[in-house]
């Protein structure tokens, strides 16, 4: 059992820079594949970033991005502290959503929010223009 806790979002001017955090319960947490979603008002929940699990070093694991964030944001884990944050630069209003933590013990398909298992309850960031 994994429970996920997302914090660090809030309201910034686009071109501006937000860092999400998300803290993780449980012992395994290095075994988790951890995944960053959104969702818009209206809109379905959207892939942003993963990172596969890594059982052999603190913070390491392949990543993914979306092609909307890519360059932009940047996922990285700590298992020593049992944390993923998301850095967000150049934020654009499209950005604008609530922003979801997932892991999954599910390798491969990070795309996909079906094979994610546990979820954290958002956390809303807004870019104005």
């Amino acid at each position: 059992q994994v429970h996920l806790v997302e914090s660090g979002g809030g309201l910034v001017q686009a071109g501006g820079s937000l860092r999400l955090s998300c803290a993780a319960s449980g012992r395994t947490f290095s075994r988790y594949n951890m995944g960053w979603f959104r969702q818009a008002p209206g809109m379905e929940r959207e892939f942003v970033a993963a990172i596969s699990e890594s059982a052999v070093t603190e913070s390491g694991g392949s990543t993914y991005y979306a092609d909307s964030v890519k360059g932009r944001f940047t996922i990285s884990r700590d298992n020593a502290k049992n944390t993923v944050a998301l850095q967000m630069n150049s934020l654009k209003p499209e950005d604008t959503a609530v922003y979801y933590c997932a892991a999954t013990s599910t390798s491969g398909s990070y795309y996909s929010r079906n094979i994610y298992e546990y979820w954290g309850q958002g956390t809303q960031v807004t870019v104005s223009s």
